[in-house]
């Protein structure tokens, strides 16, 4: 059994650069998870901290502190973030003792091949102060590509399969839905059916400065979708 995140990758750099062309995209997770976020709050799996300034610059945020357990994405991420703590391990490595308010979880459970196992560290360090977990996972095990295998992702999520898992881990789940619908299909042409090993940065920036924005905004404020790329969760360690 193990906590230990993207030990089965054969991706060894995850195309964080080509991600960083993803700005529109990680701005709509912060404006998900920024609302149900407050006081002190540890980001699991940061990486190489692209999505952690902007965890840190959320009003209700009054300390931010990540886990990230590769040395090599641990050095690019101080070099970014020198003034933000960094632990240098996975979330059972911390402290017997930490309480936090907020855990933030971004593409991370899928890699840990015991998730009922990590959901369960991560309740014990939410649950004294009934604190609130953001997580984001890939959905939907039918456009499961070899991509995906590359990453080192054990899985990709269902709703009833996630809903069951926070549900039985102890998280009262608040908000549950599939993300980026318009994703989804792209997924599966590129990653799935053509069977692409990676991604080309003008395809992401395409997609994120022209076609993210509106399509996020009719899921957002209309209608969240019945299947996507993704699955966001909020939900209170109980």
């Amino acid at each position: 059994m193990t906590h230990t995140p993207n030990e089965a990758a054969t991706n060894e750099d995850f195309e964080f650069r080509a991600l960083a062309e993803a700005r529109n995209y990680r701005a709509a997770l912060l404006g998900e998870f920024g609302p149900h976020l407050r006081g002190e709050v540890v980001e699991v799996g940061a990486g190489i901290g692209q999505l952690t300034g902007g965890l840190a610059a959320l009003d209700g945020v009054d300390r931010l502190t990540a886990v990230e357990p590769d040395p090599r994405f641990a050095r690019d991420f101080r070099n970014a973030h020198p003034t933000v703590d960094l632990f240098p391990g996975t979330a059972a490595d911390l402290p017997a003792e930490s309480a936090w308010d907020g855990l933030v979880s971004v593409n991370v459970l899928e890699h840990i091949e015991d998730d009922l196992g990590e959901l369960a560290a991560w309740r014990r360090l939410l649950a004294p102060r009934e604190g609130t977990l953001c997580l984001f996972v890939p959905a939907r095990p039918e456009i499961y590509a070899p991509l995906d295998k590359d990453f080192g992702h054990f899985r990709r999520y269902t709703r009833p399969d996630l809903t069951a898992k926070l549900t039985n881990s102890g998280f009262r789940i608040e908000h549950l839905c599939y993300f980026n619908f318009i994703g989804y299909f792209a997924w599966w042409f590129s990653f799935r059916l053509l069977g692409q090993r990676g991604f080309n940065p003008a395809s992401v920036r395409l997609f994120d400065r022209a076609i993210f924005p509106w399509a996020h905004a009719l899921e957002r404020r209309f209608l969240r979708p019945p299947i996507g790329q993704s699955l966001l969760a909020v939900a209170r360690a109980t």
